[in-house]
């Protein structure tokens, strides 16, 4: 079996993973430089943390209405010039005054994301060759493990050498970068990649196409998974401390090799989903990360414990949680059909923003009774959400035999 990383893919996807890479990084950029940037501009550091939860709440307000409003508009049009707002929003805070505009400026940059995340993955998964569908959006989802991995902790080194206001300039530049490699190669005739791409105008379908049962189910699923994960993500410094004694270096280090483990993760899911379809590969990386959780909690009714055995489960949890996006976006695809990609891409990563802020609130329950909590509700939210995912998988559809020849056949 080849390694997950032996499939090089087209130039243009890696365009496209670039611009997955620094939306990712510009969402989390703020928490590395978040006392600073609070002490210069004169507010507390939990109002400077509002400018994270507006940033969400933006994306995953607005990412379904942006697929509709510009569903006449070429992707090839709407990317660019979605980078270029992103980029200008980030580069423009350097002449900012105040916490009030710098709140304007991230509300801009988040409009301009929720475009490009969504519209990347759609071209992305519709523009694959048959049976390399998952692999395609698996590329585009290692910008997002990347950013985890590089951008956010490369955005908070910077910040502290050059100032907080350096952290933006660096998201800035970055979409610039982006923006100048999906104009340079991503191809102009529609001809040039297979199914609707990129020089396609975005086709939302008919509205009821995102109201199927199936499609609200993966949604669901979406929601739920993304909640389990962040239920125990957002707390695992004050778990860690009380399960093996971690201290913050320790922790960094923990954190760089899980956020390796789930790059791979990523890579290797999207080949599974080639090969054995999205239910398989959802069920297999759900019962990995339940697994992790359950072996978490065994740890925990020993603690404290050595540092080794943590670090190996916290690389398979961060493996398996990786893993279970491309499995849900291919089964997405699956569900509405090509034509109508960049809309469920874009309400898909609503109902990830959602999951997201679900799981925090939940995880934060969990830790009010006890950090021992956390993995037990990750591993309930996740097993609910591959229940609500299976059936959705078993469903079909018409509009599945209506998509184009670039989609992967049903296994």
């Amino acid at each position: 079996m080849r390694l997950p990383f032996a499939d090089p893919g087209p130039v243009w996807l890696y365009g496209l993973t670039l611009a997955a890479f620094t939306v990712q990084t510009d969402d989390f950029i703020v928490v590395g430089v978040l006392p600073r940037l609070a002490a210069e501009l004169g507010v507390s550091t939990t109002a400077a943390g509002q400018l994270v939860t507006v940033y969400s709440l933006v994306y995953a307000l607005t990412a379904p209405l942006w697929a509709l409003a510009l569903s006449r508009v070429s992707r090839r049009a709407v990317l660019p010039a979605a980078l270029g707002v992103f980029a200008a929003a980030n580069l423009v805070v350097p002449l900012v005054d105040g916490f009030a505009v710098l709140m304007v400026v991230r509300v801009i940059a988040a409009l301009a994301a929720a475009v490009v995340l969504p519209v990347a993955l759609a071209a992305a998964g519709t523009a694959a060759p048959e049976g390399q569908r998952g692999r395609f959006l698996a590329t585009v989802m290692t910008g997002l493990t990347g950013a985890v991995l590089l951008g956010v902790p490369a955005g908070t080194w910077i910040g502290a050498v050059a100032g907080w206001r350096a952290t933006f300039v660096f998201a800035g530049l970055l979409g610039l970068i982006a923006l100048a490699l999906v104009v340079t190669t991503v191809p102009a005739t529609p001809g040039t990649l297979p199914g609707p791409g990129l020089s396609d105008p975005i086709d939302p379908g008919p509205v009821r196409a995102l109201l199927r049962g199936a499609v609200l189910l993966v949604l669901a699923a979406t929601a739920l998974t993304v909640a389990g994960n962040l239920a125990f993500q957002t707390y695992l410094a004050p778990y860690l401390t009380a399960l093996a004694g971690v201290t913050p270096t320790v922790l960094a280090a923990l954190l760089v090799c899980s956020g390796a483990a789930g790059v791979l993760g990523t890579r290797l899911s999207g080949r599974l989903v080639d090969r054995y379809g999205p239910p398989r590969a959802l069920a297999l990386a759900g019962a990995v990360f339940c697994c992790a959780m359950v072996a978490l909690v065994l740890l925990w009714l020993v603690r404290p414990v050595p540092v080794w055995p943590v670090a190996g489960v916290l690389a398979v949890w961060s493996a398996a949680a990786w893993a279970v996006p491309p499995g849900l976006q291919a089964l997405m695809l699956l569900r509405v059909g090509d034509r109508s990609a960049a809309p469920a891409m874009a309400v898909h990563s609503g109902s990830a923003y959602a999951g997201a802020a679900l799981g925090s609130a939940l995880g934060g329950a969990a830790v009010a009774v006890a950090p021992g909590l956390t993995p037990v509700a990750a591993a309930l939210l996740v097993a609910l959400g591959l229940g609500a995912a299976l059936p959705a998988a078993r469903t079909r559809t018409r509009t599945r035999t209506r998509t184009t020849a670039a989609a992967p056949p049903t296994r």
